[in-house]
């Protein structure tokens, strides 16, 4: 059996939860998981260091007993995030803890090392690596990652500027292992989509903010819920590299959203960030297109379900049944 299918046999649906820098935590990971979609969460979601440590035990041992309970049930595998770029100073210590809990998946972002992805193989683990363009593919594979998420333009956060359908479509031409597609997508006939141009999975974030579960503001998931695409606005300034941010919360933090300088991506961190008028992700909000599809606060588990409605009315709609949620 392919990862590709090994990975889907566990879905209810053929999605990944994205990390979420501060918004994610074990309240989400779990519900996303035990709703049949992979969870995931950054690393350095968890500070101090030993509480990786705390969530990895909590989580492991929450969904562990989910499927004792009900054997039967898609309860999906959770992924860590892992930031490789060199400001993050905590890289070595979050790699094992994630070695001594076996993580089942791993994402790595923003570079790619080997010596990461042997320690992910050394337990059976599985490397998916981000990418927004096909020089950094054709990087991530050469240095051992398993699969790829292909992060297109409208994706929220650390985004690229290409459209899905050339993106897919070049990585297809070389590689036909595990293709998770973000970008925009908060529906399940999007869904089916991302299938259809031959990824695997679709990769989900902002769509996930307002969640009851998820660990952001009041105020962040309101204006999540309140925004279209219109108001998001494509920015290095605030960490050095392009990003989607919501316009509104960038002129709460009193910036002119159509009139900002670019950053330096010299100045790239992953420290606390202290010091700064205006944080990433703390005071300026981070989006991606796909909020116009997004109407209400609820449940990671009812948005699910809402996911899978809607996932096989696009099925039904196309003659296609409810097949296998691969190919």
């Amino acid at each position: 059996m392919t990862i590709t299918a090994s990975l889907a046999n566990q879905l209810s649906i053929p999605v990944i939860g994205s990390p979420l820098f501060i918004i994610s935590n074990p309240d989400l990971v779990i519900a996303q998981c035990k709703a049949g979609v992979i969870g995931s969460f950054p690393s350095l979601n968890a500070r101090p260091i030993e509480q990786l440590d705390e969530w990895l035990t909590r989580i492991n041992a929450e969904l562990a007993a989910a499927r004792a309970a009900d054997p039967k049930a898609k309860i999906a595998p959770y992924a860590v995030n892992l930031i490789v770029h060199k400001s993050n100073v905590r890289i070595e210590e979050d790699l094992a803890l994630c070695v001594k809990h076996k993580v089942p998946v791993v994402i790595t972002s923003l570079g790619a090392r080997p010596e990461v992805n042997d320690a992910i193989h050394s337990y059976g683990g599985i490397v998916l690596h981000d990418i927004i363009n096909i020089v950094f593919a054709h990087k991530a594979l050469e240095k051992g990652a398993d699969g790829l998420i292909a992060v297109a333009a409208g994706a929220g956060g650390h985004a690229g500027t290409l459209s899905p359908f050339a993106l897919i479509s070049e990585i297809r031409q070389f590689f036909d292992g595990p293709l998770a597609l973000s970008g925009s997508i908060s529906k399940g006939e999007q869904v089916l989509a991302a299938q259809a141009m031959g990824a695997d999975f679709a990769y989900i974030g902002s769509a996930f903010i307002p969640t009851h579960e998820a660990r952001a503001v009041d105020a962040y998931k309101d204006m999540i819920v309140e925004s279209a695409a219109k108001d998001i606005i494509y920015s290095s300034l605030f960490t050095g590299v392009s990003g989607n941010y919501l316009a509104p919360s960038i002129a709460k933090a009193g910036m002119d959203p159509n009139n900002l300088p670019d950053g330096d991506k010299a100045q790239m961190s992953f420290a606390s960030s202290e010091g700064s008028k205006a944080k990433a992700w703390k005071d300026v909000w981070g989006a991606g297109q796909g909020v116009g599809g997004v109407h209400k606060r609820m449940g990671a588990g009812e948005y699910v379900a809402q996911l899978k409605r809607e996932y096989e009315a696009a099925r039904a709609k196309l003659g296609l049944g409810a097949a296998g949620l691969v190919g």
